[in-house]
């Protein structure tokens, strides 16, 4: 989205506290290329497949409240049991979605959606540790029960159907039609757009269905990177991003970034921008990758224990 990329853009230049490593960028790719690039599949063994509306409903209900799994001070990690495993973060929520439907709950239903409480929720996220933010999610999916049904019949296929094959609308859509989608921030007076749950939806899509069906976009490549707390996190371990010492401290005692801050503001912009000169950069030696599969690919390193050496920034938001 070139309103993503172009506010990321000046906010990197611009910044303070984080710098992008050009080298260290040159290396990684190069070994990308060597040891051979494998972009992540998208993984049934988690999230929900079942038929195609039903799908897109429950990706669109995942994404409107993914974000923010990370506990608090003295909070335990919020972890959910699924088959022999124990499960937490994104993937803990997916699963815990997933067995909601498949056990015949209505969380894909806009008039459930419109009226769930914050009991119901926990219900279906049962599980061991806290959840920050249950109210704030109770709402969002409030919120989007009621736009579901006031402007497209209860269906979130024809939400997305209303974007006529363009994941850069879609994501556009959901920004115009849900406020807790409008991922924007200031920094020094101008404004920086991030849309990452907005944009993962299309994603989304795109993955479960295999580029077709409700998952065909015809400008899929436009997606930027969708700037979290995992992906710089994964970025700074391999060198790309280097943070001055004072937001160094910050992260690595984990203090909390103020949602909008210019810390903030310029780790999640140099995240987008550096995943974009990855792109290029592989593009420039013919591996041509999308950027949000560039970043399936870092986040899915985000995963080993290698790239946790140092903590990720946390930042208490409905965003990311």
């Amino acid at each position: 989205m070139w309103e993503v990329l172009k506010t990321a853009t000046d906010v990197s230049a611009k910044s303070r506290q984080v710098r992008v490593d050009r080298d260290a960028l040159s290396r990684f790719c190069r070994r990308l290329v060597q040891q051979g690039i494998r972009v992540p599949p998208w993984s049934a063994d988690y999230h929900f497949c079942g038929t195609g509306e039903e799908t897109v409903s429950y990706l669109l209900v995942l994404d409107s409240i993914n974000f923010c799994f990370w506990p608090q001070p003295g909070e335990v990690k919020w972890e959910v049991g699924y088959q022999d495993k124990k499960l937490s973060g994104y993937y803990a929520l997916a699963a815990s979605l997933k067995q909601a439907v498949e056990s015949g709950s209505p969380i894909t239903k806009a008039e459930y959606l419109a009226e769930i409480s914050l009991d119901l929720l926990k219900q279906i996220l049962r599980g061991r540790g806290k959840l920050q933010l249950a109210e704030r999610r109770v709402e969002i999916l409030n919120e989007l029960g009621y736009v579901l049904l006031e402007e497209y019949g209860g269906q979130a296929h024809a939400l997305v159907e209303t974007a006529q094959e363009s994941a850069i609308e879609l994501a556009r859509l959901l920004v115009d039609k849900l406020p807790s989608f409008r991922d924007v921030a200031d920094y020094h007076g101008d404004k920086v757009f991030f849309y990452k749950r907005a944009q993962i939806f299309a994603a989304d899509l795109y993955g479960a269905f295999g580029g077709k069906e409700w998952g065909r976009f015809i400008d899929i490549d436009q997606l930027t990177a969708f700037a979290d707390y995992k992906l710089p996190q994964v970025l700074r371990h391999l060198g790309i991003l280097c943070y001055a010492a004072p937001l160094a401290e910050k992260v690595d005692q984990e203090i909390c970034l103020e949602a909008g801050s210019p810390d903030e503001v310029e780790i999640r912009a140099s995240t987008v921008w550096a995943v974009e000169l990855i792109r290029q950069e592989l593009d420039r030696v013919g591996t041509g990758l999308k950027a949000f599969e560039i970043d399936w690919m870092l986040w899915n390193l985000g995963q080993k224990a290698a790239f946790r050496a140092k903590p990720y920034h946390r930042t208490s938001t409905i965003f990311y």
